[in-house]
């Protein structure tokens, strides 16, 4: 894998990322978040898909049921209010 900022060698570990709920009331901790690790750079990053999955997700289930702080696996595994995101276009 490459790193998307440097072209170096890059891994895929785990990272803590901080995300605004979609409703802007306020941030949740998701820890254990997949992340692409480069070996160059030292740049840990989410990828556009991951990226996505998280913010659809959010969009779809009851937030006011997230705790400060979830786990990746957790999160995406919560039951959706809708099936899929209607305003993805």
């Amino acid at each position: 894998m490459k790193c998307d900022w440097c072209g170096s060698e890059a891994a895929k570990g785990e990272d803590t990322v901080y995300w605004e709920l979609p409703d802007g009331t306020r941030a949740i901790e998701i820890t254990g978040t997949p992340a692409v690790i480069c070996s160059g750079c030292e740049m840990v990053y989410q990828t556009d898909e991951i990226t996505k999955e998280i913010e659809d997700q959010l969009f779809l289930i009851d937030t006011k049921k997230i705790d400060k702080v979830i786990h990746y696996q957790k999160l995406m595994s919560l039951p959706r209010l809708l099936k899929r995101n209607y305003f993805d276009f």
